[in-house]
């Protein structure tokens, strides 16, 4: 007997399959890539000018405990189709709820303010001129967009903005690393009983797991569910939640690889 060829499935070009293995990539790459902040970038530097390489080791503790909370987050998101402040909304009392929005709010701006300065005094080091006008552009800018572009613009400028981040990369080729005490800093934990040491600590998990990334990516898989006539809720039809929360496992992967 003659076997009759099996017909197979003609493969894609490259660029329509990186295309869509990028496309996974979202919420959990944005993310990620906002906590690498002006204010984390100013603690890590503050950091590393006191302790040296010596609170390398951080990094490996911190990011099973960010890519897991992060997850977490992400699958609210997906499941419940409201973001974490949505959700608290719906299930706390407002005696609970409103000192909560309080804290957060408070938090926020602080928060904000600090990366609006730490923007305009880099800017102020690279073509002079008060920081305090330069707080006010990229103040103005960042609402100005938020009001008049769509959500998928925006998110699609986002996504593109996060390629900055491999300046880092090209930092450390131009940068004469010293590797050995490097990964010395970063595979023996080293701890040093001083106040100057227990605040650095704290500053650094402070600002790599901080509240308002958690909101942040829930809310914006819920935001993708609304806009994606596709997709259901997960809480509602199930059968579609593997694949989701794989999608969810890489996208989260890839975006907290910027911050540590």
């Amino acid at each position: 007997m003659t076997e009759v060829p099996v017909a197979q499935k003609p493969r894609k070009p490259i660029a329509f399959r990186l295309k869509e293995d990028l496309s996974v990539l979202g919420p959990g790459l944005i993310t990620g890539a906002s906590d690498d902040d002006p204010s984390g970038i100013g603690t890590y530097s503050q950091a590393g000018a006191q302790l040296g390489f010596g609170v390398g080791w951080t990094m490996l503790l911190t990011y099973p405990l960010m890519a897991a909370i992060q997850e977490i987050s992400a699958r609210i998101g997906r499941v419940t189709g409201h973001g974490i402040a949505g959700n608290v909304c719906r299930h706390c009392r407002p005696d609970f709820l409103w000192p909560m929005l309080v804290m957060l709010f408070f938090a926020n701006t602080v928060n904000i303010a600090a990366d609006l300065g730490a923007m305009a005094d880099a800017l102020a080091l690279l073509i002079h001129g008060p920081p305090i006008v330069y707080v006010i552009l990229f103040g103005l800018i960042s609402v100005i967009a938020q009001i008049f572009f769509g959500y998928q613009r925006y998110v699609g400028i986002l996504k593109w903005l996060t390629l900055s981040l491999f300046a880092y990369v090209v930092a450390l080729a131009v940068v004469r690393v010293p590797w050995a005490e490097a990964l010395e800093g970063l595979l023996i934990p080293r701890i040093q009983w001083s106040g100057d040491f227990l605040t650095t600590l704290v500053a650094i998990l402070g600002t790599t797991i901080s509240p308002y990334l958690f909101v942040w990516q829930s809310a914006q898989e819920a935001e993708e569910q609304r806009i994606d006539l596709k997709k259901t809720l997960l809480k509602r039809d199930g059968r579609g939640a593997g694949k989701e929360f794989r999608r969810i496992r890489i996208d989260t992967s890839s975006g907290w690889h910027f911050p540590t």
